[in-house]
């Protein structure tokens, strides 16, 4: 029976694939959405002036029509900005100039030569996921040096690359609420809870680290998920990897390797005595404003901390095992790392488009506004209301990718409900960070989710975007059971989310 039910999900996935896949080349996608958005906003905002009226500002949103006389100026005036100022693009382009160096010099490859070696192969998947969900820490760390490296160590023990793209990037993306330490995403949303909760109890504060509790639980609790999903599932339906990409060859490092590693670990703990002599003292000099550690430059600009770091990295490592000549290797190796960006390039071209303009247009907000509202006029218990606000924040994840933007929204008509019901507003969050983190890996409003497709294409040139989200959609399915059954216990266990943080409002 268990064969059978295999069997035939394996077969739904399989036709999510060749559906999806039958789709027009992304780059064509994304430009034939930002089409039809600019359609809708026709019929939204000039024929039916589709409103909605927002919960925190009580202002009325209309649907702006984009193919008036100012909208096709804005469409002319801001399309380089939007193609340059589009997220992902700089923050991929800085980071791939550090690890270029860092990837050129062979460092990388004895990093992970050695962590393949030194490592029983039973836990190297659960390893990667859990490494993907830490990495969220360092804000985009992840896409650009823990998915592609999965794919690299899979490879390299002979297991399917696609596959270690999928556990990286489950972990990365999937888990990106989960966390063992405090990110730039806990405070920022902690400030959107506080002006919500605000419209009960004018004198109520959401810590940082209201959900710090709940969440460095949920880090193991992913990883184990993202593990089994990747071992049992995953894996098995790809196969033996077939194409045409050659595994990372796995040798014993060499006496000079050894000696350039060292130094390149002496250099790390100097980066580190840096970090620490700049953060840990009260007024240190890479504190933010306010002396703050969370609004520090090291977190909030660690893209230039990662270039940085990679790039000394790789050049000690480089000039030490003789990989390394002279200036010219180190430009070599940051312009061979660009040549991957060739397809990315093109498709953030039509995606920024595309994310712009239903941004403009205010129909995502509009979505997002009237999901919101249906769900709060309805009358349930409990349980049922959390697992339908799960739904409801994966849901609208599918259409908007910021989740500050998100909880601005849904925060204000959520927040004040539950603690109506007597539930706290750290419950609130942490109900939506469940749901904004669980379709992450399925939604194409993500921003990175060119750059994963990109990467599935390096060991599978038929993939297109059906390949990926037919093999990331075990890991949305088994990530909702797992973290929506361990919400629901921990909050019939009455369990704190984080310091000070309860469950009910008023606390008792």
């Amino acid at each position: 029976m268990q064969k059978e039910k295999r069997t035939l999900m394996s077969k739904v996935l399989r036709w999510i694939e060749i559906g999806g896949n039958a789709l027009p080349h992304p780059a064509t996608l994304f430009g034939g959405l930002a089409v039809l958005v600019l359609i809708f906003s026709w019929i939204g905002g000039y024929l039916f002036d589709w409103t909605a009226t927002h919960p925190a500002t009580g202002e009325t949103i209309h649907a702006v029509n984009l193919l008036s006389k100012e909208g096709f100026h804005r469409i002319l005036l801001e399309m380089v900005e939007n193609y340059t100022g589009f997220a992902p693009l700089g923050i991929v382009m800085v980071a791939l100039l550090g690890i270029g160096i860092a990837e050129s010099s062979g460092l990388i490859s004895a990093a992970i030569r050695l962590l393949v070696l030194k490592s029983p192969r039973s836990i190297i998947t659960f390893v990667i996921v859990l490494a993907g969900i830490i990495s969220n820490t360092a804000s985009d760390l992840g896409y650009v040096l823990i998915i592609p490296m999965g794919a690299v160590i899979f490879h390299s023990v002979g297991r399917h690359p696609i596959a270690g793209l999928a556990a990286a990037f489950a972990g990365v993306s999937g888990g990106f609420s989960a966390n063992l330490l405090i990110g730039t995403i806990d405070p920022l949303l902690a400030g959107l809870s506080t002006e919500a909760a605000r419209i009960i109890d004018p004198e109520y504060y959401v810590l940082p680290t209201a959900n710090y509790y709940f969440m460095a639980v949920s880090t193991f609790i992913i990883a184990i998920a993202g593990t089994w999903v990747t071992n049992r599932f995953v894996e098995p339906r790809l196969g033996q990897y077939k194409g045409s990409v050659p595994p990372e060859p796995i040798e014993k490092l060499s006496p000079i390797e050894r000696k350039a590693l060292i130094w390149t670990i002496v250099t790390s703990f100097a980066w580190l005595a840096i970090l620490v002599a700049g953060l840990l003292p009260e007024h240190g000099f890479l504190r933010g404003p306010e002396n703050s550690v969370l609004r520090s430059p090291v977190l909030k600009g660690f893209i230039g901390v990662l270039f940085l770091m990679a790039a000394s990295l790789g050049m000690v490592y480089g000039f030490i095992s003789g990989k390394f000549k002279n200036d010219s290797d180190v430009v070599k190796g940051m312009v061979s790392n660009f040549k991957t960006l060739a397809t990315f390039l093109v498709l953030v071209f039509f995606a920024a488009q595309f994310v712009a303009y239903f941004k403009w247009s205010n129909l995502g907000l509009i979505i997002a506004i009237d999901g919101a509202q249906i769900l709060q006029e309805m009358d349930m218990g409990m349980v049922p209301l959390l697992i339908l606000f799960i739904l409801l924040s994966g849901f609208i994840n599918l259409f908007m990718g910021s989740a500050s933007a998100k909880w601005a929204i849904l925060g204000p008509v959520f927040i004040p409900m539950f603690m109506l019901l007597g539930y706290s507003p750290e419950l609130s969050q942490a109900v939506f960070r469940v749901g904004d983190s669980i379709t992450n890996i399925i939604s194409p409003m993500m921003s990175f989710f060119a750059l994963i497709l990109v990467y599935f294409e390096k060991y599978d040139d038929k993939a297109g975007i059906g390949t990926l989200i037919s093999t990331m959609i075990p890991y949305t399915v088994v990530f909702f059971i797992a973290w929506t059954a361990l919400l629901i216990g921990w909050t019939l266990l009455e369990i704190p989310l984080g310091p000070g943080s309860g469950i009910f409002y008023p606390a008792s």
